[in-house]
């Protein structure tokens, strides 16, 4: 096997870019060709391969009646003539691949031509050697890495396949075929890690920015908008070199080697913001810790002054709380039972407190909020502390942060749910998730995957900009929110895009399809705020309906009563809009955690 070095010529040149076709306003081109038109152009005779593309004599006027070949544009190429008169095209199909839809999003999110100008910038090692060029590119094998991630069930052979589409049907100037999984390997491996990570870094603040200037999907007060932050691992191919550079969370060694990630996300609409990763060995709370010190450091500009952040009861220290609010971003922390907290003065009117938390050798003032929740009249053992910054009980009232802590669960359970949704062999629940074999490609792979999510979760906010509002049920004349479509519809529906959306094809032909795909995505949503509880008892992968007795799902209105005052609220809430009336309910469809 020989190698070749990448060419560093343009790989779709500026005059087929600039190709525009007539009345062209429909995601797919297609041309009429009358069949008596058609002509085979190679001479008789000839000992060439064969390979041609028909061509077009004399087509004149379509009259009505006649035979008509209909022919979808896939690419446009310059034409190469051979002297038996074959006609076939110049190039290759990697570099006419595009990520159909997603790629439309991304650029509109970070810019045009974004995979292409990373892609400039990388300079291959290991074998990627010689002057020819290859089946592949830099380009392509980045894009190849970002759609494995959302195609679980696919090798990567029918990854590429997948990318290439259509394209393999063109007559090329050199025969091409799909590469076997080995060449992709060499190519990820010869890129590395950094192309994918610099690209999940521009993704991320470009969804971070995109959401900056909406209204916030849940009332805490203060127009802030509420944002969760957890920590996750995610299995990968069991090897001596992932194992030891990563461990695992098992006990003794056992089970996959991990990767663990801290997972910073919007809480209502499930955006990603940011995702430092660590080994997954050691203590689970000192680990997650460790990540959020450096998303900290790493990812400043996440944490705002308009930011209300959600975390569970393995964050809390103060010197790390301190250093959060160092920022001007606003916390809201659940609290262990066995952290002290020192009451300053009386109850405040709405049941809160002012108290002192110290440890670390820091102190801080603190205005706490503890609550019961009631279900079908039964009140949970279980209560609920929280630890905030805000200390106006009259612009953040305690009704209103108690009841945004279950949002924690949307923004870090649920998403990160429907994230590994997309990875290998989720559904069977063993083996690896993360196919990559080495260090350098599980963290290149991570990133891949982090980029490919956030790019499904921008075309569901974008398809929301499309939705008509409900027409029927609870929710008749509200608009529809990104929470309120599916996920897996708008992946499927990105991923069909794929083969049918090439380079070659006019801006005005690219963006019909991506309005096409965004109506697709619109027509399918969930069904969310039914009011549906079951306790935490275990990690569970169960949905709903199928959740065994010992694990029991009730679906009555959760009611929160804010300890301190004296009577338990009344109202119910239906739906999550900001144009909804405040309530003291927890929202509906919760996930309450009732264990410690």
């Amino acid at each position: 096997m020989s190698f070749y070095s990448v060419s560093s010529s343009p790989v779709v040149s500026s005059e087929v870019s600039a190709v525009q076709f007539p009345g062209v306003d429909q995601g797919s081109v297609m041309v009429a060709v009358p069949v008596s038109a058609l002509s085979w152009p190679i001479a008789e005779g000839s000992s060439g391969d064969g390979r041609s593309a028909m061509v077009v004599t004399d087509a004149g006027k379509i009259a009505n009646g006649d035979l008509v070949v209909w022919c979808k544009v896939v690419a446009v190429a310059s034409a190469v003539v051979r002297r038996d008169g074959r006609v076939q095209a110049e190039g290759r199909p990697c570099d006419h691949a595009r990520l159909g839809v997603l790629e439309e999003q991304l650029d509109q999110m970070v810019g045009p031509g974004t995979i292409e100008a990373i892609a400039a910038g990388v300079h291959p090692t290991g074998k990627i050697k010689g002057e020819k060029r290859r089946e592949l590119s830099v380009a392509f094998a980045l894009r190849a890495t970002v759609l494995m991630t959302l195609m679980p069930q696919a090798d990567a052979r029918q990854v590429m396949a997948t990318l290439l589409g259509d394209l393999l049907a063109v007559p090329w100037k050199r025969a091409h075929v799909v590469p076997s999984g080995t060449v992709l390997s060499t190519w990820r491996t010869a890129i590395g890690p950094k192309p994918l990570l610099d690209l999940q870094h521009l993704v991320l603040d470009a969804a971070f920015a995109e959401l900056g200037d909406t209204p916030p999907g849940v009332e805490v007060g203060g127009g802030l908008r509420i944002g969760a932050i957890d920590g996750t691992v995610t299995r990968m191919s069991d090897t001596s070199a992932n194992r030891a550079e990563f461990g695992t969370a098992g006990t003794a060694g056992t089970g996959y080697p991990q990767i663990r990630h801290l997972h910073v996300s919007d809480a209502f609409t499930r955006d990603t913001f940011a995702a430092p990763t660590g080994p997954a060995g050691g203590d689970k709370a000192e680990a997650e810790q460790t990540l959020l010190d450096r998303a900290l450091a790493e990812y400043p500009q996440v944490f705002t002054k308009n930011r209300l952040w959600i975390m569970d009861r393995n964050f809390p220290g103060v010197p790390r709380i301190a250093a959060m609010l160092g920022t001007g971003t606003h916390v809201l922390i659940r609290v262990k039972s066995d952290i002290r907290l020192s009451r300053i003065g009386d109850f405040l009117p709405d049941g809160s407190y002012l108290a002192t938390i110290s440890g670390g050798g820091a102190t801080l003032t603190v205005r706490v909020v503890e609550y019961h929740v009631t279900l079908a009249g039964a009140t949970t053992a279980e209560l609920f502390c929280l630890v905030t910054d805000l200390h106006d009980h009259l612009q953040h009232p305690a009704h209103l942060l108690a009841a945004a802590y279950r949002w924690r669960w949307d923004g870090s359970e649920t998403a990160l749910r429907e994230a590994k949704s997309t990875l290998h062999a989720t559904a069977g629940g063993s083996g690896a998730i993360l196919r990559s074999h080495s260090p350098a490609l599980v963290r290149q792979e991570h990133a891949a995957w982090m980029i490919a999510t956030e790019l499904v979760h921008a075309l569901t906010r974008a398809a929301t900009a499309v939705a008509a509002p409900f027409t029927k049920g609870p929710r008749t004349g509200l608009p529809v929110a990104a929470r309120d479509l599916s996920f897996t519809t708008a992946r499927h529906t990105a991923i069909a895009t794929i083969t049918t959306t090439t380079a070659g094809l006019p801006a005005s032909a690219r963006a019909a399809a991506r309005h096409d795909a965004l109506q697709t995505i619109t027509t399918v949503r969930g069904t969310t705020d039914r009011h549906r509880h079951r306790d935490r008892k275990i990690k569970t992968r169960q949905p709903f309906p199928q959740a065994t007795a010992s694990i029991a799902t009730s679906t009555v209105p959760a009611v929160i009563h804010v300890c301190g005052t004296t009577a338990a609220p009344t109202a119910t809430i239906t739906d999550l809009r900001p144009a909804t009336p405040t309530s003291v309910d927890t929202p509906p469809d919760t996930i309450t955690e009732y264990a410690a």
